[in-house]
């Protein structure tokens, strides 16, 4: 790795880090090894292997969510967006985890003038992920990779998935870049849209407005009615407001743009208390004259995970907003970018547990002890399949969101119900399960696991954010009782999973048991969510049966419109695994499905009449 000086523009530019970086500043890709070195290798490496080929069923998958045109003309930016994740992209995002950015106060002649230092390492995913790939404006505009028009969701997401294997850090203000965007463009003014949008979408890096939200405070952070940020009204700010306060947890915090939760204050000095009181604003790093907005950077965080991308401590000290949307809706209208984000933070857990199942698949099949391969022996199929599960249950629910949020844009009568139900579910469950299921592929590799030069331990303390950042579980498992409460969500949700059974062929008994896991975790939440708050105690409880009963349903429309019946047993998996009751003294020998279920290497085998021929029950 070139030991090239760390660079950064004044605080003053819309971006404090350089703009562009020699391709020469990256670190040059090991060599991967060959398939016979690696077979002969007591310690197996894919490094450089692509993680697109890897992943059969994500082709596979793909066209029953994307339009067959647009699959086509992505499938090379797939494979070059697998091929990069798995090689140069995860040297690069090894080496920004670990030169973590870094922030200095002053110049070294001693003028006021804030700078984060980013790695050059960090700059180059960067570049590839916003100006190359353009996964922050794919669905804003026309354009992104040759597409003439915008990109549904689920189009983003798979690029984005991929990505995300390799560096996860950077997908947060990724998230938060494409979502500021949307949320400016549903409430913002036309006027302050049309001066912002082309910054915020554009490809071409130097001339990039990355986005931020700076909600969080040490007295609010699920609970946004004790925001005590003040927002005050002056007309010779630029915007029209004043912001004054500290907000405790702002994640890319050098910014162009950020949203803002603040209590509006009238001139005699009194605010309306509670959720009612607080509204949004739209908070520029730089003022029109070029001169640096008035806020601080107190510290940056140094944190668990996520090392490669800053977060800090900011003091807002009369920093000039704008308004956006309605005074006292700012929860609400915030709540929109909150939701976008939590779909994010599922596409992230999945993409990690993804990788992480990749990494261990690689190993089982590779690695050898006591003259057989790992994956020969029954008790690591078996913990093969505890990894696979919940991976594939992450991504179906990753795909089967994006297309409800992209029904919903549409206006499609009921999708909005649909997508705000299933926004927390996948929050919540997915990002729990990427913390076991990242930690015990960790453990497959045994003890170079646990050395930093992997991924492995990269990947387990990213994972850990998904549950905190954007809701802790208990907020998001409240939220999926609210969504039934306040939007009428259960009803809808039954209602789109018994039309995918419908759509898919089964087995009478297996169809049976779908039916009635079904109804019985639907009856399970509309308990919990009529007793209000004496039910909240179930939340949770509520919220992971109709995660695994909705992923499971999922999968097995998928398994039937792609004719896989390895993709029926892991469907049907889910239910007896998670859902089920078992006899942990049952001692049930290895069920002979197993082994081809854990073992695939090619795409899916397209058989429909076996597919309707399983019944693992």
């Amino acid at each position: 790795m070139p030991t090239s000086a760390l660079r950064a523009a004044p605080a003053a530019a819309p971006q404090s880090a350089p703009r562009s970086t020699p391709q020469s500043a990256a670190p040059k890709p090991a060599a991967p090894q060959s398939r016979e070195a690696t077979q002969a290798h007591p310690v197996p490496d894919r490094h450089g292997g692509s993680l697109f080929t890897a992943d059969p069923d994500l082709r596979a998958l793909l066209p029953l969510y994307v339009p067959a045109d647009l699959y086509q003309h992505l499938l090379p930016h797939l494979e070059r967006m697998g091929a990069l994740a798995g090689g140069v992209l995860d040297e690069l995002a090894n080496v920004a985890d670990h030169a973590p950015p870094t922030l200095s106060h002053r110049t070294r002649s001693g003028l006021d003038a804030q700078r984060i230092h980013k790695h050059p390492a960090y700059i180059e995913l960067e570049r590839v992920a916003f100006a190359e790939f353009g996964l922050a404006a794919a669905s804003h505009r026309g354009g992104v990779l040759g597409w003439d028009k915008p990109m549904p969701p689920a189009a983003k997401y798979a690029l984005t998935y991929l990505f995300v294997q390799a560096e996860f850090g950077l997908c947060c203000p990724l998230s938060m870049t494409d979502s500021l965007t949307r949320t400016l463009r549903k409430f913002g003014d036309p006027a302050l849209v049309e001066r912002y949008l082309p910054n915020l979408t554009t490809q071409v890096f130097d001339d990039l407005y990355q986005g931020a939200m700076f909600m969080t405070e040490q007295g609010a952070g699920s609970d946004v009615a004790a925001t005590a940020t003040r927002a005050v009204r002056d007309p010779s700010a630029e915007g029209g407001w004043r912001l004054i306060g500290d907000k405790w947890f702002c994640s890319n915090p050098d910014a162009a743009l950020a949203m803002v939760l603040a209590r509006v204050e009238e001139a005699d000095g009194s605010a309306v208390a509670g959720i009612k009181g607080v509204s949004l604003f739209l908070l520029p790093r730089t003022l029109a004259d070029g001169s640096a907005n008035h806020y601080r950077i107190i510290r940056l965080k140094d944190k668990l995970g996520t090392r490669s991308m800053a977060s800090g401590e900011i003091r807002l000290e009369g920093a000039h907003a704008w308004l956006v949307g309605e005074p006292g809706r700012g929860f609400v209208q915030m709540a929109d970018m909150i939701n976008n984000s939590r779909l994010s933070n599922g596409v992230r857990a999945a993409g990690l547990m993804r990788r992480a199942l990749t990494e261990g698949l690689f190993i089982a099949r590779k690695r050898q002890a006591f003259g057989k391969r790992l994956i020969d022996m029954p008790l690591m199929r078996r913990q093969l399949l505890k990894l696979t599960l919940p991976t594939e249950q992450a991504r179906t629910m990753v795909f089967q969101t994006a297309e409800a949020l992209r029904r919903a844009d549409a206006g499609e009568t009921d999708a909005y119900a649909l997508m705000r139900i299933l926004t927390p579910l996948i929050k919540f469950r997915a990002c729990r399960d990427a913390r076991k299921v990242t930690g015990d592929a960790m453990e497959m590799r045994g003890g170079c696991g646990y050395i930093e030069e992997w991924s492995d331990p990269r990947l387990v303390r990213d994972a850990h954010l998904g549950s905190i950042w954007e809701g802790t579980s208990n907020i998001v498992a409240l939220d999926v009782l609210r969504a039934i409460r306040r939007e009428q969500s259960l009803p809808v949700l039954r209602a789109h999973l018994q039309a995918l059974l419908a759509d898919t062929p089964l087995h009478a008994s297996a169809r049976e048991r779908f039916e009635r896991v079904l109804a019985g975790a639907v009856a399970q939440a509309q308990r919990a969510a009529d007793a209000n708050a004496e039910g909240d105690v179930l939340a949770r409880q509520a919220a992971s049966a109709l995660y695994h009963v909705t992923s499971a349903v999922a999968m097995a429309w998928e398994a039937g419109r792609i004719g896989s019946a390895r993709r029926m047993r892991l469907a049907q998996a889910v239910l007896i695994h998670r859902v089920l009751p078992q006899d942990p003294l049952g001692g049930d020998a290895e069920p002979a499905w197993l082994a081809d279920t854990v073992m695939p290497e090619d795409a899916p085998v397209r058989d429909a009449d076996a597919v309707a021929a399983i019944d693992l029950f």
